[in-house]
C-alpha cells in the first residue's frame, strides 16, 4: 500500500514553493509510518479474529462433559487433554493475545501522533498543495 503524498504544481509563482532535502525526508517518514500503520491495523484485525475463536473455543467447552478428553493443538501437534487443562490453556493463550492486541494498539497511537506531527509541519510549509491524507479505497 503505497502512501497517499502528492505535490500540486501551480502555475501561479506566488503559490511554488521549494522542496527541500528535510521536507523530502519529512515525506518519506509519512509515507514508511502510514504503510506500518496499514500493516499494524492488519494484525490487529487478525489477532481480535484470533481472540473471538478461542472465546468461541472457551464456550463450546463449558458446554462439554468434564470427564471428556480434549484435543488440544500444541504446535503442529494435538494433545489429549481433560477439559479443565484445555479450558486453562485457552484462557492463558486468550489473555497473551489480547495483550499482543494491547502493545499493538500502543504502537498505532504513538505512529498516530507522529503521523499527526508531521502533518501539521508538511501542511504549514505546502499548504493545499499537498495531500497527506489516506485514500478509502
Amino acid at each position: 500500500m503505497a502512501a497517499p503524498v502528492a505535490l500540486y504544481n501551480k502555475t501561479s509563482s506566488d503559490d511554488s514553493v521549494q522542496v527541500t532535502l528535510e521536507d523530502q525526508q519529512k515525506i518519506n517518514i509519512f509515507a514508511r509510518k502510514t504503510n506500518k500503520l496499514g500493516e499494524l491495523q492488519v494484525e490487529i484485525q487478525s489477532k481480535q479474529k484470533d481472540v473471538q475463536n478461542m472465546q468461541d473455543a472457551l464456550d463450546e467447552l463449558e458446554l462439554g462433559d468434564d470427564d471428556a478428553s480434549i484435543p488440544y493443538m500444541i504446535g503442529e501437534v494435538f494433545v489429549s487433554k481433560s477439559v479443565s487443562d484445555a479450558t486453562a490453556l485457552l484462557e492463558q493463550a486468550k489473555v497473551e493475545k489480547e495483550d499482543e492486541i494491547s502493545s499493538l494498539e500502543r504502537q498505532c497511537e504513538s505512529i498516530k501522533g507522529t503521523l499527526s506531527d508531521l502533518k501539521a509541519q508538511l501542511y504549514a510549509k505546502f499548504g493545499n498543495n499537498i495531500n497527506l491524507e489516506m485514500d478509502e479505497a
